[in-house]
């Protein structure tokens, strides 16, 4: 569970709703002021299809600074006090971390709601959300508890200086489709994805933050929850590209579109906006099917958004601008010179008479002296530089002797013949967890001689698998026992990887432990030439990851397109 949490609460709205506290819109995890809370009523402004409920609402508990929840969570400052409920920065006393709680009567009309969407959410454990750390009921109080992230900048912040770059706007968009595509396909909806609810952390990670918990404090939902956020990542992504909310209501910082005009393309409002992303923008948004290219269906699904995000080419990061040297700055101190005044223009410097040479009888013995010794050492360096010279030329003569004496020997068989090696089945393999599988679907991708496609493992959060293993992997079966001269795999992605081979031994059942594969290559890069150092007979050949590359959506995870196994 990760440690921090975010720095404002996505809960508030400004349509009519005015938070009671006076400093709720100056909260912040480390002393430095943030954005106000400003999540303006934009169920109607995103024309998403949420609804919220107007049920009667509770008293909000009266609590104070300084109150502690379950003897360990201290309450430090009001965020949101709204609709019955409040919002606050706390400290968990226990683990000596920043954290956010959400608090409402128990017997508030949606507390059954939060509670069920918190607990939801906490078992999603995906690290692009912000996480839910606890949710409890106790003491006629219902409380939510959330990661808090000090270092992490809202976009609502990010757009009020300026657009975002198309490299920037690219990653966010890939990295909350991907988040969300995965959100719903464990039942779980956001609903009220906007600015304020999607930060940037300092290592330029996107996380989204109040997934199923937002909506039910506020009591909205959806008859179509997929296009609803679908609408509300192209509103995130229109509002990247262009500083503009793509609805005639001005919100979260951001003017509107001009009155009677309708949804216009993002290319179409700002100068300089990448058309891909523009048009992408633009299948994501209802807009009666008036999309950016009228070739192009709408996406109406995250999974549908991702996957036309993943058949964009990619956009790169911009080049770092070079920056001259500054000149060189002659200074006043020159050779010979330090010390003195600097001489005045038009005076010549006097010269300085050079010492006379060693004249006397005991100058000229010196000079005899140190000729000796010159001469000597040239005419010792010339002896060893011949002798060295004659011991190369015997070896050379002794070493060709030997060869010609040893002429019966014949050069060594070759054996490898390069010939293919069909592979006739594939298993995806990770011995440290407890099914010993890692992501099974399209394992039979591995070996379909089309690098178009690929198998990849789950996502981790670094290149060697969060610290959480050593590998992962891909076990190949060529049928029986055969001479193995080399493996070839392509990867997306630069990966390290080693080759394993299972004992020639074992040629009926596959090992499924990792001591019984033993490392006879590695390498690393897209395209790997796996070769073993020595004659290698085996049926079973372990293609075992060891680093992973970042992928364009911003997740550590390998993926392999093809493996071509040759005698």
């Amino acid at each position: 569970m990760a440690e921090r949490s975010t720095a404002a609460v996505d809960v508030a709205g400004n349509s009519g709703d005015e938070p009671l506290t006076a400093k709720a819109d100056q909260s912040t995890a480390d002393g430095v002021a943030q954005n106000p809370e400003r999540d303006t009523e934009s169920d109607e402004a995103q024309r998403s299809g949420g609804t919220g409920s107007p049920e009667k609402t509770a008293s909000p508990p009266e609590l104070h600074s300084g109150h502690k929840l379950a003897r360990r969570y201290r309450l430090e400052e009001c965020v949101t006090r709204l609709d019955g409920f409040s919002s606050w920065r706390a400290v968990d006393e226990k683990l000596r971390r920043a954290v956010g709680v959400h608090i409402l009567p128990a017997d508030h009309a949606r507390a059954r709601s939060v509670l069920a969407a918190a607990r939801s959410s906490a078992l999603l454990g995906d690290p692009r959300f912000v996480q839910v750390l606890d949710a409890v009921e106790e003491n006629d109080l219902v409380y939510v508890v959330h990661e808090w992230l000090p270092d992490a900048t809202e976009l609502t912040t990010l757009l009020s200086a300026a657009p975002l770059e198309p490299h920037d706007a690219y990653q966010m968009v890939s990295q909350i489709a991907s988040a969300m595509a995965a959100a719903h396909r464990e039942g779980l909806a956001h609903l009220r994805l906007n600015p304020n609810a999607v930060l940037r952390a300092s290592t330029g990670q996107w996380r989204i933050r109040g997934l199923a918990v937002n909506a039910a404090l506020r009591g909205v939902s959806s008859q179509t929850p997929q296009r609803t956020d679908t609408e509300s990542i192209g509103a995130l992504l229109y509002a990247a590209l262009t500083q503009r909310w793509p609805y005639e209501n001005d919100a979260y910082g951001l003017s509107g579109l001009p009155k009677d005009v309708g949804l216009i393309a993002p290319d179409q409002v700002r100068a300089g906006v990448h058309r891909g992303l523009s048009e992408l923008a633009m299948r994501a948004l209802v807009n009666d099917g008036a999309t950016a290219s009228r070739h192009e269906s709408p996406c109406t699904t995250p999974e549908e958004l991702v996957k036309a995000i993943g058949e964009m080419p990619r956009i790169r990061p911009p080049e770092p601008a070079f920056t001259a040297p500054p000149e060189y700055q002659r200074t006043t101190y020159q050779q010979g010179t330090y010390g003195r005044p600097a001489p005045h223009p038009g005076v010549g410097q006097p010269l300085t008479a050079p010492l006379p040479p060693l004249q006397s009888r005991t100058g000229k013995a010196l000079k005899w002296a140190v000729s000796a010794l010159l001469i000597a050492a040239l005419g010792l360096g010339s002896w060893q530089l011949a002798d060295a010279l004659m011991h190369d030329d015997k070896s050379n003569d002794t070493n060709h002797t030997q060869t010609t004496d040893s002429g019966g020997d014949k050069a060594p068989k070759k054996t490898t013949s390069g010939k293919p090696i069909a592979i006739i089945g594939a298993r995806d393999f990770d011995p440290f967890s407890d099914d010993h599988s890692e992501n099974p679907a399209n394992i039979n991708k591995v070996y379909d001689n089309s690098t178009r496609t690929y198998w990849q493992t789950d996502y981790y959060l670094g290149a060697k698998f969060g610290n959480l293993k050593s590998g992962v992997g891909v076990i190949v079966d060529l049928g029986k026992v055969q001479q193995v001269g080399k493996a070839t795999v392509t990867f997306v992605g630069d990966t390290s990887v080693e080759l394993r081979a299972a004992s020639s031994e074992n040629s009926g059942t596959m090992p499924t432990t990792f001591d019984s594969y033993t490392k006879v290559a590695t390498g690393s890069g897209t395209t790997v030439v796996l070769k073993p150092g020595q004659p290698l007979k085996s049926r079973y050949l372990l293609v075992w990851l060891t680093k992973l590359p970042m992928q364009e959506n911003g997740q550590w995870r390998g993926r392999v397109a093809d493996i071509k196994v040759t005698s």
